[in-house]
C-alpha cells in the first residue's frame, strides 16, 4: 500500500505538471487535524481548473493514480442524479487499498469550495487563497436545537413508532425493520446529538453517522443505543423498539429541561402504551381496540 506521502506526491505532481489545473484542495478526514489516522481514510481532493472538457471522461488520464480496483463517475450516473454544476469527479478505489475522491471543479466555483472549513490547500499557483485560515473541523459541529426542531423531532419520532408496531404484529419484517432502521433512528439519532452536544458544548464534531458518539455518551447509553440494532427476529425487534423509546426518553427530556423546552408527556404515554397494547394483540384480532 502506497504511503500517505506517496500518494500526496503523486497529487501534489500531478497538479503541479498540468498548466489546466491552477489549484489542489484537500477536504475530509485527511484534512481534520483532530480526525483518527488509519489506513482507510480516503483522499479528498478538488483540482480548481480553468477548463474540466479535458477531464471529464478521461480514463487514459486517470491512470496515472494507481492500478484501479472499482471506478465510479457520479455526473455519468443517472441514479442518484448528478449535481450538473459544471464539474466532473472520480471516486477511485485502487487496488493497494488506497482511494482517492477526485473532484475537478471549474474555477468559478472557488468560493463555494472554501467555505468548508475542513479546506486544506495543497497548492495554490496564482495565490488565491493567501487568506483562508487553518483547516479544522468547526463546521461540523453539531447545533443546539431550537423549540420547534426539538419538537418536530418528538412529533416525528412517536408518529412513526405505530408504524414498526404494526408490522412486527402482521409479521412484516421488512416493514417494521424499514421504519425502525430509517424514521425512528433517523429522530434517535438526532436526539442523541443533541444530548451529546450538551456534554461537549456544542464544540466537538460526532463524525458522519455519530461515528464518535460512544465517546461523548454514558457508556450505559451507547449500550442502549448499540441494543437498538437488532437481528430480524420479531421479539428482538420488539425489543429493540422499546429500546429506542427508552433512550429517546431520557434523552429527549434531558434536552428538554437544559433548554427549557416542553417535552410531549401525553404523546409518549399514549404511544408506548399502543406499542405494548399491540405486541399482545392476538394474531386472530379483528380489532385493535
Amino acid at each position: 500500500m502506497r504511503s500517505k506521502g506517496e500518494m500526496l506526491d503523486l497529487i501534489l505532481d500531478t497538479a503541479r505538471e498540468d498548466d489546466y489545473i491552477r489549484a489542489a484542495l484537500l477536504n475530509g478526514s485527511r484534512a481534520n487535524p483532530k480526525a483518527p489516522c488509519d489506513p482507510f481514510q480516503d483522499f479528498d481532493v478538488v483540482f480548481l481548473v480553468t477548463d474540466v472538457t479535458p477531464f471529464r471522461h478521461n480514463l487514459a488520464w486517470i491512470k496515472r493514480f494507481g492500478e484501479l480496483m472499482i471506478l465510479q463517475m457520479p455526473e455519468e450516473m443517472g441514479d442518484p442524479a448528478p449535481v450538473s454544476d459544471g464539474r466532473f469527479t472520480y471516486l477511485m478505489q485502487f487496488m493497494d487499498g488506497n482511494r482517492i475522491d477526485l473532484s475537478i471543479v471549474p474555477l468559478p466555483l472557488a468560493d463555494q469550495l472554501i467555505q468548508d472549513s475542513l479546506t486544506e490547500i495543497l497548492l495554490d499557483k496564482d495565490g488565491r487563497f493567501t487568506s483562508l485560515p487553518p483547516a479544522d473541523d468547526r463546521d461540523y459541529h453539531p447545533q443546539p436545537p431550537t423549540a420547534k426542531a426539538f419538537s418536530d423531532c418528538c412529533n416525528e419520532f412517536w408518529w412513526v413508532c405505530p408504524y414498526v408496531a404494526k408490522g412486527l404484529w402482521r409479521e412484516e419484517i421488512l416493514y417494521a425493520k424499514y421504519f425502525l432502521e430509517h424514521q425512528v433512528r433517523e429522530q434517535l439519532m438526532k436526539m442523541l446529538a443533541w444530548y451529546a452536544g450538551l456534554k461537549t458544548g456544542y464544540a466537538q464534531s460526532q463524525g458522519k453517522s455519530g461515528k464518535y458518539l460512544q465517546d461523548q455518551l454514558e457508556s450505559e447509553l451507547w449500550q442502549a443505543l448499540l441494543d437498538t440494532y437488532s437481528d430480524a427476529d420479531y421479539k428482538n425487534t420488539w425489543e429493540a423498539l422499546f429500546i429506542a423509546c427508552s433512550l429517546f426518553r431520557t434523552t429527549a427530556t434531558r434536552v428538554a429541561a437544559h433548554f427549557v423546552f416542553d417535552y410531549p408527556h401525553e404523546d409518549d404515554q399514549q404511544v408506548s402504551a399502543h406499542l405494548k397494547h399491540v405486541r399482545n394483540l392476538p394474531k386472530d384480532a379483528v380489532e385493535i381496540y
